[in-house]
This record gives structure tokens, sequence and C-alpha cells, in this order.
């Protein structure tokens, strides 16, 4: 089975209306077995059991699940409204995917449909005497599962569309991504320079029939089929990529035809939005544009800029981690596909927060700390610390208007060592130079 395939099937087991649908199924199913059970049982097992109050206990799950599900589906719709004006709409997908949620509303769709179930066949006489033990157990079951499930869902809407869990999600997804994108660097491929230019021969170029966003790349069947033919396929357009028509997204060393040309193009996923299932540097972007819009006029909330701030930093350090576990094996020679640097998710993380915290000089201070603590990670880090560093001084610079908020800044800078050797961009920047020159 191809990755994109299974991919497919991964977007389509997170949509709400999936678990709710295979719980109906397995409710109904439910229902239904207790007829077939039901020739097993002794005859006088109903009486000693009260079984015949079943038809009421159905009675009662089948009004309060109905009740239920309506005032459980206004809250998710209300916590999906609040994470999009709240933190960023880029997050509402991830809001949708909860696995919580659905199993909640699933749950409670499942339970009223099996009580439904049972009450029609109830009616029809379909169970008789030795049924009603079986669904009287089963019904027993259900209610266990519907006390459990409620006792979950009060504790979850506590948290459901919250700004900080709602961070959360985007910071675990993003480090997911991570983890995937270094388990198989480069999609499995030999890394591609970049500088590399295209092809200048058409015949061999691969072009987008779409305008979009590339969500997935099947390196594995784009292998294959460079296998099959014994050439080499260079992939510039990996996840994230915004392309159109005619735009190239990659090409080969040979000569193709428009048969194999459809098939490495089916290879790609191409859709409106981005994903964050392959696409690292999407959920920096998403952490980012939170801080931006809580730095916003409107909204002024400068604390979750700095929680965000704190979880780019955890994403450094997974990225870390996850290169420090690769073992250096190519699973596709043939394949040579665009790499993600460091210094992408260094611009990803900061430009945003540094241009928007400008003038706020306690988002200033917390993005000097953490590009600090982002040096100690190794001399590639270090390098885009620096760069960014001496670039939110530069633009602070220009925002804040007290003398003393700026001569905090440049202090955490030249503590950390971050603007050691950086170049001066304004006449106040020239004597912060000089004071780290003399350390």
């Amino acid at each position: 089975m191809s990755s994109k395939l299974i991919w497919q099937i991964s977007l389509l087991a997170r949509q709400i209306w999936f678990r709710a649908t295979l719980f109906c199924i397995a409710a109904i199913a439910t229902a239904l077995m207790a007829i077939l059970i039901s020739p097993y049982l002794p005859a006088n097992l109903s009486t000693r059991i009260g079984a015949d109050s079943v038809d009421r206990i159905l009675g009662i799950i089948a009004s309060s699940m109905l009740t239920v599900t309506t005032f459980s589906l206004s809250t998710m719709v209300s916590a999906f409204s609040a994470a999009t004006s709240n933190v960023t709409p880029r997050a509402t997908r991830l809001v949708m995917e909860d696995s919580t949620t659905q199993n909640v509303l699933a749950t409670f769709v499942g339970s009223f449909l099996f009580s439904l179930v049972g009450i029609i066949a109830l009616t029809t006489g379909a169970y008789g005497e030795q049924g009603r033990v079986v669904l009287f157990i089963v019904t027993i079951g259900v209610v266990a599962l519907i006390v459990i499930t409620l006792l979950r869902w009060i504790d979850h809407l506590s948290r459901l569309g919250r700004v900080t869990e709602t961070t959360r999600r985007v910071e675990q997804a993003t480090i997911d991504a991570i983890e995937k994108w270094q388990a198989t660097p480069n999609l499995g491929g030999k890394a591609l320079p970049n500088n590399t230019a295209p092809a200048k021969d058409s015949a061999k170029l691969v072009q987008s029939d779409k305008v979009g966003y590339v969500q997935h790349v099947d390196s594995g069947a784009l292998a294959a089929i460079a296998n099959d033919i014994a050439m080499d396929i260079f992939i510039s357009a990996i996840a994230g990529t915004i392309v159109g028509p005619g735009s190239t997204i990659a090409w080969t060393s040979k000569v193709i035809d428009d048969e194999v040309r459809a098939k490495i193009l089916g290879c790609f996923a191409i859709d409106d939005t981005r994903s964050f299932d392959q696409d690292p540097r999407f959920g920096a972007s998403v952490l980012s544009e939170i801080a931006s819009r809580a730095l916003s006029p409107a909204v002024n909330d400068p604390g979750t800029a700095i929680d965000v701030l704190s979880r780019t930093f955890r994403i450094l350090v997974a990225w870390r981690d996850a290169v420090a576990r690769q073992d250096g094996r190519v699973l596709y020679p043939a394949l040579h596909v665009a790499s993600i640097d460091v210094s992408d998710l260094f611009d990803d993380l900061y430009t945003p927060v540094a241009r928007d915290g400008a003038g706020i000089v306690e988002v200033g201070l917390r993005l000097q700390k953490t590009l600090a603590l982002a040096a100690d990670l190794g001399l590639e880090y270090r390098r885009n610390a620096k760069r960014h560093s001496q670039e939110a001084l530069d633009r602070a610079d220009k925002a804040l208007h007290i003398d003393v908020d700026r001569k905090r800044l440049k202090d955490a800078s030249v503590s950390a060592k971050l603007a050691f050797n950086m170049p001066s961009k304004s006449v106040r920047m020239e004597s912060f130079s000089d004071g780290e020159r003399s350390q």
C-alpha cells in the first residue's frame, strides 16, 4: 500500500463523521446480535434478572442521548469558533480532529441508535424472552460506557477550544511532523542542494496541473517509478510548497513520456491548504501566527506570545534530537529531495514575533532569552540565533520609545553573547557593539 493511500485513509479516519459512523454500525450490530444469541439461553432467565424492564431503560437512553448529543454538538461548534477567533483559523483543523471529542460524539450517537433499534425490535417481538436477556446485559454495558464518557467529556470541556490547549496541539503536531521528517530525512532520498536548477529539457520536467499547496509526497511510489526506468528523480516541491499550473515540482534524469509524467504527478497530493503531517514548517508558521494574533492591538495578549516562545524552543530541541537519532541510511538513492534547513525553522518561528512584538519589551526580553537557549543547541543554531537576535534588536530600536527599555534588551542580548561581532544597524546599536567587544 502506497504512503499516499495510507495518508488519505488517515485523513478520512480523522473526520468527525467517520468515528460516529463506525460506532453507529457497531451499535446496530450489537442490538441485533441478541436475536442470534437468544436461542441458546434458558427460557426462565429473563424473569430472574429482571430483563422485562429493558424497554424502559432503552426509552430513557434514547431520549437523553438525543438531548446530550445536541448539546455536545453546539459545544463543539462553539469551541471551533473560539479557536478560529482567539487562536488562528489554521489551528481549527487540529481541534476538529480531537479524538476525545470525536469519541464522545460517536458514543452518544451510537448509544441513541442502539436504543432506537432495540426499541423497534422489542416492539416487533423479534427478541423473545431470551433475547431480552442479551439486550438487557448489553444495555447495562452501554449505560456504563455512557457514564464514563460523560465524566471524560465534563473534564475535557474545560480545555476544549482554549488558547493554551489549542497552542499545545499545534506544538505537538509540529513535533510529530519533525520526527516523521527526520526519521526519513528528505523523504528517504538524497538531499537536493538548494541552488540546483531544474532540467532545461522540457521533456524531463514534471509540472503541476493545479493551484494549491503540496500536502504529501509519496516517495516510495516515486522510487518505484525511478527504479523501473533506471533514472533519478529530482523533487523540488516538498510538502508546504505552493504551486500553480506550469510550476515545476520535479524533473528526471531521462526523457519521459506523458504516461510516466502522469504517474509521477499522481504521487503529489495538492490541495487548497497546507497540512501538518509532512510539513514541519507549517506547524512552526501556525505557532508564530498565534503569537502575532496575540500581539495585535485588538487582542493585546503578550502572555500568549511569551508562551509561544517557550514552545518554539521545545520545537528546536525536538529538531536537534531527531537529527541526532538519524542513522544516515538512504532508503531511495534514486530520489533527490529538497531539504528543510534549521534556518527555515528559525525564520518561521521568530521573524513574525520579533516584528509584531518589537514595541513590547516583555516579549523582546523573552525572545532574547529564548534565542540564548537556542544558541546552546549547536553551531548552526547559534549562527541563526545571533542573526535573529540582532534583527529583533534592530526592530525594537525603531519601535521602543524609552531608552531604558532599549538598554534592557541590549543587556539581555549582551549577557547571552548573541550579538558578538554583529554589525550595528543604527546609531543606538553602536554602544551595544562596543560594550560587547569589551567583554
